[in-house]
């Protein structure tokens, strides 16, 4: 008889999400039998999905996975109250579906992002008797102090202390990086009870992209570095655009493309302007379905944050993606990002937001000769398909699962 997984997630597709319809099938693949308990789509706007309603409960079958939506407060505004609203109802909703609805799972796996996920999940184990494996991919309350969500001390001591009492009831942790697991042993979380399985990427957008690249991308005849993603205040760009003058005295090769949008992207562009940059370009945002185009076009592949313990112990998504295309990477992130760079010897690494060791890297990369640059990129494809794909990952949640069924 199959073994019965329930996925416990605020977020699911069509939303953006890391553990999705993906994961789901994957395990459907591996003779699991899947539940998603989910909300109703509203992420990241907070106004719900076309095509979607409000309502008691609506079930769909999705390539063998059962989806469960269960109904939620949509919000995801800047707004505390608002957000709060949308946590709290959906873990009310998914606590009432878990504890009298839905058919007794063997497992529970439950997805942090948000701490009341986790409340909701500690306390169907508790009653139904269910072990839950609890995936945390946001450490709190660091992630909520870093990104300045809250600045209340007294409310972040608050979630510290219901964070140790959900991990305390929780089965089995599991962390994306080794920092993460540093960090929750040194708060009381026994080393036994943690497992460090790495993000994969979304495979399928990568492998076949579609889509060409528009005439403002630079020519072959520069050295194209690029940056893809999300331009906020935790990108700190500032500093390899300053990276990006030192260069332009250097030498007239090495350009800077960023590609993406974001709250920072007019205030870096009056930056570069300000500065005179002639190698540096910024493209808007593009598809997912299309930004493999422009990844493989690039010479090396871009990765920063600013300074911060917390993303010395994080591992930037992007980094998986880069890796899956397979082309060299330059790694401004300090700590186990930098250090599955080195491992992998899958480019090079330079301080965060260090101009200078920015371009020094950058021009490393540039003088490296082609035999040694093919070598980065391979590396990083075969580093990508041994530790982080989406088969090694899902496989290793698998072996979980029946660990902790069968115990």
């Amino acid at each position: 008889m199959a073994i019965r997984v329930l996925l416990l997630t605020q977020w699911f597709d069509p939303e953006p999400t890391f553990k999705g319809l993906v994961f789901a099938r994957e395990l459907v693949k591996q003779g699991f039998e899947v539940e998603v308990v989910t909300g109703f789509p509203n992420y990241p706007g907070g106004k719900l999905y076309p095509g979607y309603k409000l309502r008691l409960l609506q079930r769909d079958v999705i390539d063998g996975v059962q989806v469960t939506r269960v109904p939620l407060y949509p919000s995801h505004d800047q707004g505390a109250v608002g957000r709060v609203l949308n946590y709290v109802t959906f873990a009310a909703a998914s606590l009432f579906y878990g504890l009298f609805a839905a058919k007794r799972p063997d497992v529970i796996y439950a997805y942090h992002p948000p701490l009341t996920v986790g409340i909701a999940a500690a306390l169907i184990r508790m009653f139904r008797r269910v072990p839950v494996v609890y995936d945390i991919q946001d450490m709190w309350p660091d992630t909520l102090r870093a990104t300045g969500m809250f600045s209340n001390e007294k409310a972040l001591k608050i979630v510290s202390r219901v964070c140790d009492w959900v991990y305390r009831r929780m089965d089995q942790l599991v962390v994306l990086s080794p920092g993460f697991k540093r960090l929750l042993i040194e708060r009381g979380v026994s080393e036994n009870k943690i497992e460090v399985i790495y993000n994969w990427c979304a495979e399928g957008s990568l492998s076949a992209p579609i889509g060409g690249l528009p005439g403002a991308f630079p020519s072959p005849d520069k050295f194209r570095i690029l940056f893809a993603g999300n331009m906020g205040k935790a990108q700190a760009l500032d500093s390899v655009l300053h990276a990006a003058e030192l260069l332009q005295q250097k030498t007239a090769e090495v350009t800077f493309v960023f590609l993406g949008g974001g709250v920072e992207v007019e205030r870096l562009q009056q930056l570069a302007t300000n500065l005179a940059l002639s190698n540096v370009t910024f493209l808007p945002a593009v598809p997912m379905s299309e930004v493999g185009s422009y990844l493989l076009a690039a010479d090396a592949l871009l990765v920063h944050l600013k300074k911060d313990p917390l993303f010395t112990i994080t591992i930037p998504s992007k980094t998986q993606a880069y890796m899956a295309v397979g082309k060299a990477i330059l790694m401004a992130v300090d700590g186990d990002a930098a250090d599955l760079v080195r491992d992998g010897g899958c480019g090079k690494v330079a301080e965060s937001e260090n101009p200078q060791a920015i371009a020094e890297a950058a021009l490393a990369l540039m003088s490296a000769s082609q035999d040694e640059r093919n070598a980065m990129a391979e590396n990083s494809r075969r580093f990508y398909q041994e530790k982080l794909s989406l088969k090694v990952g899902a496989g290793r949640f698998g072996e979980i699962f029946k660990r902790q069924t069968f115990q």
